[in-house]
C-alpha cells in the first residue's frame, strides 16, 4: 500500500517556502510557529508546542509538572514503552495502574487508589483513538492537586462525553509519527491552556533558552542581542527536542486535512465493525455513550479459548489481509524490567523496586488477545480487501 495519498495537499508548497526562505531551524523560521498556532486553534486551547517526537512531548510534560527524582507518576501498562521511559528519564517512579475491562483505558478509580504523597502526575493514555475518562481524571487531579497529562498520541479529534478532551487535562500530548492520523514523519506536539507550563515545556525542549515564550520558540531574531558574548542564554535544564522547520511544514499541510484523515479511519473501522457484528467471540473496544472514537486502529479481543492469536493472524494473511498487529507487551513485562536495565539510571532509587506479575491483572489478561487492524487505507478498495479477509477468517473458525 502506497501512502502518497496522505501527502497530496500543501506539503510541497510549504516545504518550498522553508527551503527558499533559508530558515530551516525552529529558532529562526516561522513554520513551527504557524503550525503551533493552527494546531492550538484546532485543539481549542491557548498554546501548542512542537517537538521531535511524541516521547519528547511526554518528557517535557513531566518536567513542566515538576516531576523529579523519587516522585511517582501513575501510568497504564497497556501502552507503548515511552510512558515508562520518560518517567525513568526524570529518575521518577512509574506506578502501574490497571485498565478498565471494557474500554481498555486506565481506570480512574484504580488510579485514585494508588495516589500517595509522592504522586506528582497522572498520565492516562487515550488508547487507539478513544479518550480516557478525562472528566473523572480531572476531578481526581483537582481533589489532590495533581496535574493530569493526557497521552493522546493516537486520539486526534477524540471527544470525552461530547466535550473537547483537551479541556480536561493540564497537558495533552500528541504523536506525529508516521502511523498517526496526521504525521510529520516523526514528531510530536503538546497543548495546554497553562501559560507557565507552555513556557516550561518549550524551554525544556530547546536547551532552556531564557528568552523563549509560551507561544513562540524563535530566539535568533535579534542578532545584536544573541551574538553578544555577555548574553546569558540558558536559565534551566533543557534538552534539544526541537522540530525542524521542514517537519513543521508537513505538519501544517497535514493539519489542513485532519478531518478528512480522521473520517477515513472512522469509515474503515465501520466497515470492519460491520463484519464482526454477528461474531460473538470477537469483542470490540467499548466506546462510552457520547464519546467520539477516532479509530487510530480497529481493535478487537479474541474471546474463544480455542482460537489462538497466531492462528488468527496466519489465516487472516492467507486470505489476503495485512497484519493484524499485536498489542504492545505489558510494559512491566518487557525485558528492560526483567533485566532491570532501569536500575542503572539511578541505583540508589531503583535498587529495591520490583514490578511483579499480577499487579495489573485485567491488562495482563487482555493484552495477549488483542488484534489491531490497520485503518490507514487510502481507498475503499483497500479497505474491502482487509474486511473480506476478516470475514473469511471468521467463517473459517465457525
Amino acid at each position: 500500500m502506497k501512502n502518497t495519498w496522505r501527502f497530496n495537499g500543501n506539503e510541497k508548497n510549504y516545504l518550498d517556502e522553508v527551503i527558499s526562505g533559508n530558515m530551516i531551524s525552529s529558532t529562526s523560521g516561522n513554520m513551527n510557529q504557524r503550525f503551533e498556532k493552527a494546531f492550538a486553534k484546532y485543539a481549542g486551547v491557548d498554546y501548542a508546542v512542537t517537538f521531535n517526537s511524541g516521547t519528547s512531548t511526554l518528557h517535557a510534560a513531566l518536567h513542566a509538572c515538576e516531576v523529579h527524582a523519587k516522585d511517582e507518576v501513575i501510568i497504564p501498562p497497556l501502552t507503548v514503552i515511552s510512558n515508562a521511559d520518560v518517567v525513568f528519564a526524570q529518575h521518577a517512579i512509574p506506578v502501574f495502574c490497571d485498565v478498565d475491562e471494557n474500554t481498555w483505558n486506565m481506570s480512574p478509580e484504580k488510579a485514585e487508589a494508588l495516589i500517595t504523597e509522592r504522586t506528582k502526575a497522572i498520565m492516562p493514555v487515550s488508547l487507539y483513538g478513544l479518550s480516557a475518562d478525562l472528566e473523572k481524571f480531572e476531578k481526581i487531579g483537582s481533589k489532590y492537586g495533581i496535574p493530569i497529562i493526557n497521552d493522546a498520541a493516537e486520539a486526534f479529534g477524540a471527544t470525552c462525553n461530547g466535550k473537547n478532551m483537551n479541556r480536561h487535562a493540564d497537558i495533552t500530548s500528541y504523536s506525529l509519527e508516521n502511523s498517526k492520523h496526521i504525521t510529520t514523519g516523526d514528531g510530536g506536539i503538546v497543548v495546554t491552556d497553562n501559560e507557565e507550563m507552555a513556557i516550561k515545556m518549550r524551554k525544556f525542549g530547546s536547551l532552556s533558552y531564557g528568552a523563549m515564550k509560551a507561544g513562540d520558540g524563535r530566539i535568533r531574531l535579534n542578532k545584536s542581542v544573541f551574538q553578544n558574548p555577555d548574553y546569558s542564554r540558558h536559565d534551566d535544564i533543557g534538552l534539544n527536542y526541537r522540530m525542524p522547520e521542514v517537519a513543521a511544514a508537513i505538519g501544517l499541510a497535514q493539519l489542513e486535512r485532519i478531518n478528512y484523515f480522521i473520517e477515513k479511519r472512522i469509515e474503515s473501522a465501520k466497515m470492519h465493525r460491520d463484519i464482526i457484528g454477528e461474531c460473538s467471540w470477537l469483542k470490540e473496544q467499548a466506546t462510552p455513550p457520547n464519546y467520539k472514537h477516532t479509530q487510530w486502529t480497529f481493535v478487537v479481543k479474541i474471546e474463544r479459548e480455542d482460537v489462538s492469536w497466531m492462528d488468527f493472524k496466519k489465516r487472516f494473511e492467507e486470505y489476503g489481509g495485512d497484519g493484524p498487529f499485536g498489542c504492545w507487551k505489558i510494559t512491566y513485562q518487557e525485558d528492560l524490567f526483567r533485566n532491570r536495565a532501569f536500575e542503572r539510571l539511578n541505583p540508589s532509587i531503583y535498587k529495591n523496586f520490583e514490578y511483579k506479575e499480577g499487579i495489573c491483572p485485567v491488562a495482563e489478561k487482555i493484552q495477549p488477545r488483542l488484534l489491531q487492524f490497520s485503518t490507514n487505507q487510502g481507498s475503499e478498495k483497500e479497505i474491502e480487501k482487509q474486511v473480506n479477509a476478516l470475514a473469511n477468517t471468521i467463517k473459517s473458525f465457525d
